[in-house]
């Protein structure tokens, strides 16, 4: 049964950054697509950032030039780089992994959700 703990949210004002971690315990991030998600109060949850078992990133429009993905094999850790925030940006973000190559298009598909951590971006 794999687990994923997030960490590294908080309140920051607009145009500053943030690094948020997600720590994973029985799943292999190497062969694991991963993904970073957030959901804004009253809004559906949505994709951020993607991940390919090799390695191959893909971004939402809205973060891209912004936001980096990243990952650590060896200590099972996922990162988000979140540069140049926006009031926008605010949401809980959760991280998820999904074993295989290929990354699942769908919320629904995702095997493996973290609990989330609060962004707050002030104007």
């Amino acid at each position: 049964q794999g687990q994923l703990v997030e960490s590294g949210g908080g309140s920051v004002e607009a145009g500053g950054s943030l690094r948020l971690s997600c720590a994973a315990s029985g799943v292999s991030f190497s062969r694991f697509c991963l993904a970073w998600f957030r959901q804004a109060p009253g809004k559906e949850r949505e994709r951020v950032a993607r991940l390919r078992a090799d390695g191959v990133p893909y971004y939402e429009d809205f973060v891209k030039d912004r936001f980096t993905i990243s990952k650590d094999n060896a200590e099972n850790l996922l990162y988000l780089q979140m540069n140049t925030l926006k009031p926008e940006d605010t949401a809980v973000y959760y991280c998820a992994a999904e074993p295989g190559l290929a990354c699942p298009a769908y919320v629904s598909g995702w095997l493996y959700w973290g609990q989330g951590t609060q962004v707050t971006v002030s104007s």
